[in-house]
């Protein structure tokens, strides 16, 4: 393993922010992670699990503890399953599905970061989420001491969130195995509108898996959301806030709200989300509250591209980003009732 200290975390990152770490230790086999984990847990020293940085937000005092950085590698496909160690890229994964002619990811191509991130927030985009396809979960239960084999009903998915997320300290993500899709070439049955428009084609309908891959990833890159070192639309964690998901009585308050600030003929978006739920658009509701694209004046902005999107423009501090997360949570608030919840894990830093 390599070891490092006082080693930057801010270049593991996507947003390019947040200050050292006391340790930093890199594991490249399981083996590797698992006894990292258990030195750490030993020694009661706080541990912090990066594996792609992409949904990561660090304080600018850094972390007080060991950080491990998983980079195992390893990837088995056999007929429609596959296994991935969690350290392997994750849009590296989709291009060699779509390449296999397997279906089940392939709207989640161009989503930074590792395979081992996948489960933890249950990572979607483009109508499809990995819940869908995931059969199983090999993690370390540091409650336990051993390694453990969760089923897809056992890693309680839900809306961007899982077991993993609900119970953080517990579990470190190993290997993520998949039951895809052989259906001839064709993608999965395309559950987006916006995908379905750009390919010409209805909800619902089946495309080639190389067209649905590339459409997506022509979508993500005019959103800012395909990351390109040379573009700070970049310089984020892609989508900050999780769409918000209420109830029938906190839907009709929200909708009332809506026709008082911006008039009686103004719908605002929304889908169901189970028995008595209706899921809004975060971005809609940034928006509409008068956070547009390209919003502020300081180091950290609203993408230029997309209102989901915090950014570093280049010389931004994690104070900075939140001071901005917290003036959109409140202007949200103020205008709809709504709050807003950030979906990177804040570590060091909270709004």
């Amino acid at each position: 393993m390599l070891e490092l200290h006082d080693a930057p975390l801010a270049p593991l990152t996507t947003f390019r922010l947040g200050g050292p770490a006391t340790r930093l230790v890199t594991a490249t086999t399981d083996a590797e992670v698992i006894a990292a984990v258990r030195a750490a847990d030993a020694d009661g020293t706080p541990l912090l699990v990066i594996g792609g940085g992409s949904n990561l937000v660090i304080g600018d005092k850094g972390f007080d503890g060991t950080a491990l950085r998983i980079a195992t590698r390893g990837v088995a496909l056999t007929g429609t399953r596959l296994e991935l160690a969690a350290g392997e890229v994750w849009t590296d994964a989709v291009a060699r599905t779509v390449e296999a002619g397997l279906a089940g990811v392939e709207c989640l191509a161009g989503i930074p970061g590792s395979a081992g991130a996948t489960p933890i927030q249950n990572v979607g985009a483009y109508g499809q989420e990995v819940s869908s396809t995931i059969t199983e979960v090999i993690a370390y239960d540091r409650h336990a001491g051993e390694t453990v084999t969760l089923s897809n009903a056992e890693c309680a998915f839900s809306y961007r969130h899982s077991r993993f997320k609900g119970d953080p300290e517990r579990y470190v993500v190993l290997r993520v195995r998949f039951e895809l899709e052989d259906a001839g070439g064709l993608s999965a049955p395309l559950k987006y509108a916006e995908t379905a428009r750009a390919l010409g084609v209805a909800p619902g309908d089946r495309v080639p898996l190389a067209a649905a891959r590339e459409t997506v990833l022509k979508l993500r890159t005019g959103k800012g959301m395909v990351l390109d070192a040379e573009d700070h639309d970049t310089w984020s964690a892609g989508s900050f806030f999780t769409n918000p998901i209420l109830t029938d009585a906190g839907f009709a308050a929200f909708h009332a709200r809506v026709r008082e600030r911006l008039g009686e003929g103004v719908e605002p978006p929304s889908y169901p989300a189970g028995d008595g739920h209706t899921k809004t658009s975060a971005a809609w509701l940034i928006d509409k509250a008068g956070f547009t694209k390209g919003y502020g004046g300081g180091p950290a902005r609203i993408s230029t591209k997309h209102t989901l999107a915090l950014t570093n423009r280049g010389e931004a501090t994690t104070e900075d980003l939140l001071a901005l997360a917290r003036e959109v949570v409140a202007g949200v608030r103020d205008a709809f009732g709504i709050t807003l919840v950030n979906e990177p894990v804040m570590v060091g830093a909270g709004l």
